[in-house]
């Protein structure tokens, strides 16, 4: 199977809430090296309509590492067209998506490009601003069945992001750096909650999470390094809750002064 081919299937089914089977199971020897060379053809190809605005950073909540058969982060791209403020009004619809889930997350935007050698005070000070929002994810591999490098050619499961209020990083970086991996969060579904967690789930802490990319793309050979202006959100705080229509769902957040957020989920 040709990258051109993997690259027309996977386009051809974004927004069809459509599925198809996984790409280990029908191409031996798939490793994740192949799926970030093809998930660069698939940005070039969407970037015809949509234009990066930066990446997103899954399988950083070791408790659900087990269950989906992973054991390291990946990352994706994220697009104008995917990433939203967030409102108290705000609702996504789940026209076209496949099997979508809720992630409440961290979410920097960075004003300097990070790079390998610097030390987590340096990482820090190249964030630009901070805030807490939802990620919405959806699997184009039927019952959430997948190897990593499925998910990495599968969009990195990524739907759309909705961004709350953003708060200056560098004003009070310390005690954002100290907060980010303390700070915990409760997930409810229509006013019951159904999840918890902590930053520290973030592969240790969100700031953690940003290393992790940073060197993942430092050994990619098709990918280009994170750059200033761009958008990353860092992984879910607690397990990834499956989503209908009529749901509102909203988050309380403690240790930290970001704002808890909510987003209604509509049919249509």
């Amino acid at each position: 199977m040709e990258d051109s081919a993997i690259v027309d299937e996977v386009v051809g089914v974004l927004g069809k809430g459509r599925q198809i089977a996984p790409l280990t199971s029908r191409r031996p020897g798939f490793q994740l090296a192949d799926a970030y060379r093809v998930a660069r053809a698939i940005c070039d190809r969407r970037i015809a309509r949509e234009r990066p605005v930066g990446r997103k950073i899954g399988f950083t909540n070791r408790s659900a590492w087990e269950t989906l058969k992973v054991s390291a982060p990946i990352w994706g791209y994220m697009y104008a067209s995917t990433v939203h403020n967030l409102g108290r009004d705000s609702h996504v619809s789940l026209a076209g998506l496949a099997e979508p889930r809720i992630e409440p997350e961290i979410v920097f935007g960075l004003s300097a490009a990070p790079t390998p050698d610097m030390d987590e005070s340096q990482l820090a000070g190249c964030i630009a601003w901070v805030a807490h929002g939802f990620e919405i994810v959806q699997s184009i591999f039927p019952g959430w069945s997948f190897l990593p490098p499925d998910a990495v050619v599968g969009f990195a499961m990524h739907s759309s992001l909705w961004i709350g209020p953003r708060h200056p990083f560098p004003s009070r970086a310390s005690a954002w750096a100290r907060e980010l991996t303390t700070l915990e969060v409760e997930l409810l579904r229509n006013d019951v909650a159904c999840a918890r967690g902590r930053g520290a789930d973030v592969l240790d802490g969100p700031l953690t999470a940003l290393r992790a990319i940073v060197a993942l793309l430092a050994a990619d050979a098709h990918n280009p390094a994170l750059a200033a202006g761009e958008i990353i959100t860092t992984g879910t705080l607690t397990r990834a809750q499956s989503i209908a229509a009529g749901e509102v769902w909203t988050t309380r957040m403690s240790g930290t002064p970001l704002e808890g957020a909510q987003l209604a989920i509509t049919a249509a």
